[in-house]
Order: structure tokens, then sequence, then C-alpha cells
């Protein structure tokens, strides 16, 4: 590839470069046009406003574009098949919203091919949606926790059809489907005023995790609102390992008695160490967690959390895109929150009064 060329095989004036062959993509980047415009012209479609057509036509001779049969008939029938990125499934979240988008895909007839990406900057994002597109898929669900895969997702300029799931509202032009975390976070925090607590502790998620900064923007809200003064943020890294060290850190504070965790692993983890400081949960301190994982029914004692409806995430998230597909979604759908709920189980309870004294040392 020349000094001049691009990282996607074009030269700056628009000239192919040897690196591969221009796909339908190419030619909307270059003529400013959606995917489904592309498809039009290729297919004779009459509505097309001559300027326009003239634009895509010359994109093609730009780019010496030759269609192929499946390009052809984008315009008339599709593949039924829907891309998805994905990122560390590993993570209660994450793997729950590809599960449900599966799912949601299957119970309308679209097939899944899935690129599940170890990296999740930006330009991996956007490498990744332009590799579903020269598939032919109909469309991209971008499953966009973070903020470099959410900017990855805003800065495709394809014109396929695309929807980032999780991404709060940082997707810029992309239309974002996500749990209302904000909320959520209230729904915690509140539930631990309620009981009577003078205030609540926070351990948080990464800081470059969208979901997290949300849970704590949610945290800090409620506090204010009860003129309350927040306490030192506890950041974890949404381990069990990170929230044991948590546990060690509030167990020497005996003015906490309430403390929402940004999720529940890490919520297994400090009550494992308050449990090795002897400080009872509720009696002593009181745990709300996040995300309702199906162990946390079962943890000692059973974890009030804070669940979120992946079934109806994936379910909006896969309807938006079909809407896209056929253009016609409404602005209100280009942003779409899903309410999460309050689990309230026997790691929460009323505030005692007291300070509990010092299990160990700080030092």
């Amino acid at each position: 590839m020349s000094a001049h060329a691009g990282r996607d095989g074009f030269t700056a004036g628009g000239g192919r470069t040897a690196s591969r062959a221009p796909v339908i993509h190419d030619v909307a980047r270059l003529a400013g046009v959606s995917h489904q415009t592309v498809s039009r012209v290729l297919n004779d479609h009459p509505n097309v406003r001559g300027t326009t057509r003239d634009r895509v036509l010359s994109a093609m001779r730009q780019l010496n574009y030759r269609p192929n049969a499946l390009a052809r008939g984008l315009a008339s029938r599709r593949s039924r098949t829907v891309g998805v990125v994905g990122f560390d499934t590993r993570l209660f979240g994450p793997a729950s919203a590809l599960l449900a988008i599966e799912q949601a895909a299957r119970a309308a007839g679209y097939a899944i091919t899935l690129s599940s990406l170890a990296a999740e900057d930006a330009g991996s994002v956007r490498r990744s949606v332009e590799a579903l597109a020269d598939q032919s898929v109909d469309g991209v669900i971008v499953i966009a926790p973070r903020e470099d895969s959410a900017r990855g997702v805003s800065e495709f300029q394809g014109g396929l059809p695309i929807v980032a799931v999780e991404a709060g509202y940082a997707g810029g032009d992309v239309p974002v489907v996500s749990v209302d975390q904000f909320t959520g976070a209230r729904l915690a925090t509140d539930h631990l005023l309620e009981l009577g607590h003078r205030t609540v502790w926070h351990v948080a998620g990464p800081a470059d995790w969208l979901e997290a900064q949300e849970r704590v923007e949610g945290w800090r809200a409620s506090l204010a609102d009860a003129g309350v003064p927040a306490p030192p943020l506890i950041r974890g890294d949404w381990s069990p390992a990170s929230g044991y060290r948590a546990g060690l850190d509030l167990a020497a504070r005996p003015g906490a008695s309430a403390v929402f965790v940004a999720n529940d692993e890490m919520a297994l983890g400090l009550l494992h160490a308050l449990s090795e400081r002897g400080v009872r949960v509720p009696q002593d301190v009181s745990v709300v967690g996040f995300d309702s994982i199906p162990e946390s029914e079962f943890f000692i004692p059973a974890l009030t959390t804070v669940r979120q409806d992946f079934d109806e995430l994936g379910r909006r998230g896969l309807e938006l895109l079909v809407d896209l597909m056929d253009d016609s979604p409404t602005h209100e759908e280009f942003r779409s929150r899903v309410t999460p709920s309050l689990m309230v189980r026997r790691s929460t309870a009323r505030y005692g009064g007291g300070d509990r004294a010092p299990r160990f040392s700080a030092a």
C-alpha cells in the first residue's frame, strides 16, 4: 500500500489500492449515502433522485466497483442474517445481552453472525462492523459497554443499519438501546436510605465503563436529594477479588452501615471479606448488588440486587434494527431505555443505630 493509501485500501482521492476489492459500503461512504440507497441504484429503483443516482454511479466508477449478484439483490431481498459485535462474554452483562439478542433474532427469523473481539478500542469495533458488512449481513448490533467501543460505533460511516446496545447515551448519532443504569442505582441507594442508613457507600465498576459511570451518577444523585454527602468512592473491576478488597476496606470503617455494590460478583467478594472480619450482614452492614445474577439468590445472605431485563433489551435492540432495515424507525425509538427493578432479599435491613467497633487495625 502506498504512503497515501488509507487502512481500508483506498487512497485519499478515492482510488482503490490492491489491498482488497471495494464493497457496497465503500460506495455508500464515498457517495455520502446509505447502504440501502446504493442497493436501490443497483436495482434501478424509481424512488432515487437523479442527482443521488449520479453521485452513486460516479462513486462506483471511481472505485472500479463491480457488484455481484448478492449486492444486486439487496434492495429486493435480504440475507436474513444479523451481525453482532460482542466483547468479554465472561462478564454477566455482555454475555446476557448477547444471549438475549440471539434469542430475539431467532424468534424473528434471523440468523446471527458473531464477531467477538478481544480488544475493545474504537478501531477494532469499526473494522469488525466493516467486516460484517462485507459478509452482506442485513444490519449489525454492537454490544458497546465501554467508552472506546461506543466511540467505534459512532465512527462507522458505511451506511449499514446499526444499533448499539448497553452504550448509554454515548453512541453519537447511532440508535442506542440500554438499561437505565441511573435509575437502577437510585433504586439501590434510595432503598438503603429509606431503611434509615445515614449514608451509602459505593463500590463502583471500572471508570471507562458507561454503565459504571451511570451507576455512580445515580448513587450521587440520590444522596444529594437526601442532603447526604457522598462518602469516598471505592473503585473495583467487576471481579469478586476487587469486591473482597473493598470489603476489607469497609470492615475497618465503623460508620459504614450500608453499601451499594455495582455488580453482584463484587458483592460476593465483599460479603466474604465482611464475614472474615466478623461484620454481620445485614445486622451490621446492609449490602445491595446489581445485575441479579442467578446465583445471587443463594449468597449468604441472599443478596438484595437490581435486576436488568436483558430479554427486553435484546427484543428492543432487534426490533429497532429491523425498523432501520425497513427505513421506518420513529425518532423516539433512537434512544430506548429499559427500566430495571429492585429485588429485595435478606442482605438489607433497617439501620439499628450506633457505629460498629473496628474489627482490626487499619494500618
